[in-house]
């Protein structure tokens, strides 16, 4: 595939999951699939997995552990271990896994109630020596987990030779949370390997009977990252519970939230640990998987560089063997006044000046957008009666704007590298949101939802902290519900890794299956939406993406950032696209996981596979 050939892809195969798409808890499909030679190995928000015929999309089999729960679900990809190919095992361990009756190859997977599930890759059974009957309970000793309402993993497990991390999603929202802690398990047997508790970071074990990790410390729900040759694991963190005031944290949580944290990957012990957001009271949770890239430094000297996108719009590149920048940070000051009652904001803040920074442009009155004049006085108004004082604007009673929001900048989609031509390329979105912190005796006067997800607005979130009851938390937005910002709403960015650069930044996504009031308005206007999900690039020159607003896969000139081609999907997506090469037939394939966007009413159980006709792929 070739940005000369790829108007040419077809439908290669359709293949409908049978997963749960209405109710409460359904879910969007944020799965990428995972490529283990001619087959490939998916899962569903409520972790029901299935194995393909990568050149056929016919089932080989599938598993369905039945897991649910009353929060949010989402799954976005599987683990892989194979026992012949681990050069960690011992010759007594190899003889150990010869002696097994199967299980040679596992799919490994953390489920939405809180269990670390291996199967069989080539039947789909439990591993009968894994765990318990093939199956590790997450929740022991993680506190109040109430059955996984508080606590369950969202993200992969990342297999570091016989040994997978993971972490898990927090409700963030009183305090006493259950525990932030990562553990690596040994996938052979389920037994712990080590946990990384911040609260207790010199014990890497378990706790003793009876006795909990530490409660409410920061966590990581995104995905860790893996340097096998430097023997680390980095973990991006969140801040610790709750979300929105922290008067009363604790130096674990002004240390280790926000944060990028290197450990040993066979120990589980701290190497180091670099800072994105100070004392963080904005939910500026680490989002996504650090990417490892070699990048070339100021005195010209290549670097093994860990790169972080944030949802503050700034990307950190660091020395991925000491933490230290790569490109220049700064600390600059930031508005600490006017702040919540027993607050104490960091006087500064980290600010990534040696990378582009992407969507954070302060707001001002006249930027106030409307698609009527009407609506722009609206916005206009709303900006004159909130508190804004540019980035890290602080908590407080009265009405105040985040921007870049909680929903990002930069989210949990991560970013995709050209490794030929050294560009990178990440999406992301711009929503900011009028929040208020509602104290103790305000929050009577409200609904109280106790829903986590960013997304359902207009409500009182429990956040039960010092004086505090809740967080409203609304949408910058006209009353036709279009956000008040300038367009656009979502973009897709390229940058040179050698210079530094912005190469181009184009909108993504047009009003065709979005418009006022939730109204479809069936014009495909390109002003750029909000973005979920993330890039896939190629060598040969596409960046391939899905996560707009809109229902279209489309393939984009990695030079240029122009269009080069789209297709239309039966709903939205906003999984990364898979791209691979066929070991058996040599057909190059493009699939994409399509289960609905983001709070829209159209759900599917859609995974689809383009390739070129055989008369059109370049030789």
């Amino acid at each position: 595939m070739t940005p000369d050939n790829v108007s040419k892809l077809k439908v290669a195969w359709v293949y409908h999951t049978g997963r749960r798409t209405h109710g409460p808890g359904a879910g969007v499909d944020e799965n990428t699939p995972q490529q283990i030679g001619n087959v490939l190995y998916s899962c569903t928000p409520e972790n029901l997995i299935t194995a393909l015929e990568a050149d056929t999309g016919k089932e080989i089999w599938k598993f369905d552990p039945k897991a649910h729960t009353a929060e949010h679900v989402s799954c976005r990809g599987v683990g892989y271990y194979d026992a012949t190919k681990d050069a960690s095992l011992t010759a007594e361990d190899k003889a150990a896994d010869d002696a097994a009756p199967m299980c040679h190859q596992r799919i490994l997977v953390s489920t939405v109630d809180a269990r670390f599930i291996a199967l069989d890759a080539h039947t789909g059974a439990l591993c009968s020596g894994f765990g318990e009957n093939g199956s590790v309970d997450l929740k022991k000793q993680m506190g109040p987990v109430e059955g996984g309402k508080r606590y369950h993993p969202t993200s992969i497990p990342v297999v570091m030779g016989h040994v997978a991390v993971i972490g898990g999603w927090v409700r963030d929202i009183v305090h006493g949370e259950p525990s932030g802690v990562v553990r690596a398990y040994d996938v052979r047997t389920g037994a712990l390997a080590w946990a990384w508790d911040v609260g207790d970071p010199e014990n890497t074990n378990a706790p003793q009977d009876g006795q909990t990790y530490t409660l409410e410390t920061p966590n990581v729900w995104t995905i860790p990252t893996y340097d096998k040759d430097l023997n680390l694991v980095y973990l991006p963190t969140g801040n610790g519970p709750p979300d929105y005031w922290g008067g009363d944290r604790n130096a674990v949580k002004e240390k280790f939230g926000a944060a990028i944290v290197a450990v040993e990957a066979t120990t589980g012990k701290t190497k180091w640990v670099f800072q994105t957001v100070h004392h963080d009271v904005w939910d500026y949770d680490l989002p996504s998987q650090p990417v490892l890239y070699d990048v070339t430094n100021a005195q010209g000297e290549k670097v093994p560089a860990l790169i972080q996108t944030t949802k503050t719009g700034h990307i950190f590149v660091l020395d991925r063997r000491t933490g230290q920048p790569v490109t220049e940070v700064q600390e600059r000051k930031v508005a600490t006044t006017p702040a919540a009652q027993g607050e104490h904001l960091s006087p500064t803040q980290p600010f990534s000046v040696g990378m582009p920074t992407i969507g954070a442009d302060p707001l001002t009155e006249s930027s106030m957008w409307g698609v009527s004049t009407f609506d722009q006085l609206y916005c206009r108004i709303m900006f004159k009666d909130s508190v804004y004082e540019g980035p890290f604007t602080p908590p407080g009673e009265k009405p105040y704007i985040e921007w870049p929001s909680l929903l990002g900048g930069m989210n949990w989609g991560g970013i995709s590298i050209d490794e030929a031509r050294g560009i990178m390329f990440v999406n992301d979105m711009r929503m900011p949101l009028r929040m208020t912190l509602v104290n103790l005796e305000e929050a009577k006067k409200y609904k109280v939802s106790t829903d986590e997800v960013p997304g359902f607005m207009g409500t009182i979130r429990p956040q039960v902290a010092g004086p505090y009851a809740g967080v409203r938390i609304d949408i910058l937005q006209s009353p036709l519900q279009v956000p008040c910002n300038t367009p656009p709403f979502g973009t897709m960015s390229a940058i040179d890794l050698h210079t530094k650069k912005m190469l181009w930044q184009v909108p993504m996504g047009t009003t065709q299956d979005l418009g006022p009031m939730g109204i479809k308005t069936h014009l495909p206007v390109p002003m750029g939406m909000p973005t979920l999900g993330g890039p896939t690039s190629t060598a040969s020159g596409l960046v391939f993406f899905a996560g707009t607003q809109d229902y279209y896969l489309r393939a984009l000139d990695s030079g240029t950032g122009k269009e080069v081609w789209r297709e239309r999907l039966p709903v939205g997506a906003v999984a990364a696209p898979l791209i691979f090469r066929s070991p058996k037939t040599g057909k190059e394939y493009v699939v994409i996981s399509a289960g609905g966007m983001s709070h829209s009413p159209d759900v599917g159980d859609y995974i689809i596979a383009y390739t070129l006709p055989d008369d059109a792929a370049a030789k």
